[in-house]
């Protein structure tokens, strides 16, 4: 029950002015209504405030970062490559006298000729007797202080034929396999590695012969 500070008469709630004196009522001299009061003083638990939901766009985020990534590093491949590619062929320089074309390049050269004589000192093997040098001719490349040298002939004479004049020519060799039609000599020391395919083709008798070799030994055979 509240009073009145002037006069001491009770009062009832809420009222604002004295009914006796007129005195105004301080704002004191009130009871706590219900609705004022804490959540301490009445009791009830103090609401604990709302969690962050979950980010469920996280992991996509992630995702499209590592995509964006990828992206990237296969973007700067492709330009990696081209700007490659155009400073070989910038640098690049070719030189042909008759059936003979050479192509230097920063990282080696390559080299072709049609002639049997030229390409049996290259390789270093002796071409078969009355074999023809197809159109293809014959390659050499130096590369990475390595020299690969090719050659592809064609005879009329019998896949057996060819195969046991090589077989002459290289008895220690590594390899030697042969079947209906076809026959392969490997013949392999700490430096040099010569492979002979043998096949029938048609009516004749196609030769490859591939002679891998460090330039040292490259030039070595040559001269020889």
């Amino acid at each position: 029950m509240a009073f009145c500070n002037s006069c001491g008469t009770n009062i009832v709630s809420g009222t604002r002015f004295c009914s006796k004196c007129g005195a105004p009522i301080l704002a004191s001299t009130l009871p706590p209504s219900s609705a004022t009061a804490s959540p301490a003083a009445s009791g009830s638990p103090t609401p604990l405030p709302p969690a962050n939901p979950p980010q469920g766009g996280g992991a996509l985020k992630v995702i499209l970062i590592v995509v964006g990534v990828v992206v990237l590093l296969g973007i700067l491949s492709v330009a990696s490559i081209g700007i490659f590619a155009w400073r070989i062929a910038r640098h690049a320089h070719v030189h042909q006298d008759g059936n003979n074309v050479k192509v230097e390049t920063p990282f080696g050269s390559v080299e072709t000729t049609k002639d049997p004589e030229a390409a049996a000192r290259n390789l270093g093997v002796d071409i078969y007797p009355g074999a023809q040098t197809l159109k293809e001719g014959a390659a050499s490349v130096d590369f990475g202080g390595v020299h690969t040298a090719s050659l592809t002939s064609e005879s009329t004479d019998s896949v057996d034929q060819v195969s046991t004049f090589y077989k002459s020519k290289f008895p220690n060799a590594m390899v030697t396999t042969s079947d209906a039609g076809r026959c392969t000599i490997i013949s392999n020391d700490r430096r040099t590695m010569i492979t002979i395919n043998i096949e029938a083709h048609g009516d004749r008798t196609k030769i490859q012969i591939t002679k891998v070799s460090h330039n040292s030994d490259a030039g070595n055979s040559s001269s020889n």
